[in-house]
């Protein structure tokens, strides 16, 4: 899917940021007032009220716990060595620790070229939180982070049964009759 809209204001050119793992990415973020205020369906004061803090590094993120929400949504478990490397080259992230357990309960990042093109990983919240409005605030801050940049090409992978959550957001499927293809090896006949 793709987010649909253009960014009529481009950001600073110093404008840079990545994960905290990888120092030598981190940059300043740019002087507040040159974007507007966004309108959220949940304020970060509302979310924090409830038990709940926003995170934009991995700081602080335990893998662990981060595996067992990817499993808990169906993905495979993963190396946590895996992890913190694709996280070390992740240009955007936004994740929700519950405040009572200090685990991640909502997790989203993007990665792409940091000028043109995003696409957004791993949006997982913990079926346990589900239903709260946590995944659409990731979801909303993140865009807002990679528009920021200047980044108007967003995209993400989706299974179908969770479309619907993304329209709202302003993603749309093959935009323009484009199609995304994935390379996908042959697998070897097993004798």
């Amino acid at each position: 899917m793709l987010l649909r809209g253009t960014i009529s204001t481009p950001p600073p050119p110093s404008f840079r940021l990545r994960a905290s793992l990888n120092p030598q990415n981190a940059a300043a973020q740019p002087s507040q007032a040159a974007f507007p205020v966004a309108s959220y369906s949940i304020t970060d004061e509302d979310l924090h009220s409830k038990g709940f803090l926003l995170r934009r590094t991995a700081e602080g993120l335990n893998l662990d716990h981060l595996n067992s929400v990817f499993v808990a949504v169906g993905f495979p478990r993963r190396d946590t060595a895996k992890i913190e490397v694709a996280l070390q080259h992740t240009d955007a992230m936004l994740w929700v620790e519950c405040e009572k357990t200090r685990r991640p309960v909502a997790f989203a990042r993007a990665t792409g070229d940091g000028v043109f093109n995003a696409i957004i990983w791993d949006v997982v919240v913990d079926p346990s939180f589900q239903s709260l409005g946590l995944g659409k605030a990731v979801m909303e801050r993140l865009i807002e982070d990679l528009q920021r940049k200047g980044i108007c090409n967003i995209a993400l992978y989706s299974e179908p049964r969770v479309l619907g959550f993304y329209r709202p957001l302003g993603f749309v499927s093959d935009p323009d009759g484009i199609r995304g293809m994935v390379y996908v090896r042959k697998q070897r006949n097993k004798k």
